[in-house]
């Protein structure tokens, strides 16, 4: 069962995540950020992950510090799922639409963390999670999974439209990047390795 649980502790926040890469997108999501807690659902339900995250963090002083570390953990805990990384995939492209948006989100498991964003985040106000940081997130997620991922913005519009988007495409991309893939002896790459 490819299963990664990881705990992580610090002066600003604590945050515990189980991620089930081969679920049924079942999730259990409390961050104390309401609109943050709807993208990690959204991003488990479209990638058929079983999820669950809690975290606790300094949001007396702001959301930076949960959601930031919340990627952290969870990238983490995808590393920790994937294990050798043999077999699969590798590579995962998904476009989503949403009403007048239209966002991309590629995926390498690469074993070289890099994160490269092309979308027009303002500072609005989502609830209590400020837009722009989606790209702290996804930033975290990337580096500590250790992928690369590209999200491009096709079409823009409304921003709650935007980060969903990204949060659904990212989690179809990387879904069908996890995915087993037969025809795939140990890992695929001409080097023999991943990173």
């Amino acid at each position: 069962m490819r299963i990664g649980e990881v705990s992580r502790a610090t002066g600003e926040t604590d945050i515990r995540v189980k991620l089930h890469l081969d679920g049924k997108g079942r999730s259990t999501v409390e961050t104390g950020i309401g609109f943050f807690d709807h993208m990690l659902t959204a991003f488990a339900k479209h990638g058929f992950f079983d999820l669950e995250v809690y975290a606790q963090g300094d949001l007396e002083v702001d959301a930076h510090h949960t959601v930031e570390d919340v990627g952290i953990v969870l990238g983490q805990a995808l590393a920790q799922a994937l294990g050798s990384k043999a077999g699969i995939a590798r590579f995962g492209t998904a476009f989503v639409p949403m009403d007048e948006v239209l966002m991309m989100a590629s995926v390498d498991i690469s074993g070289r963390p890099f994160a490269v964003f092309s979308w027009n985040l303002t500072s609005e106000m989502l609830g209590a999670f400020p837009a722009v940081l989606a790209e702290e997130f996804f930033r975290s997620f990337a580096f500590n999974a250790g992928i690369t991922l590209h999200i491009r913005e096709i079409a823009g519009g409304n921003m709650h439209h935007v980060i969903e988007a990204a949060f659904k495409s990212a989690a179809r991309a990387l879904a069908q990047a996890c995915a087993a893939d037969p025809r795939v002896e140990g890992l695929l790459s001409t080097k023999g390795r991943l990173g």
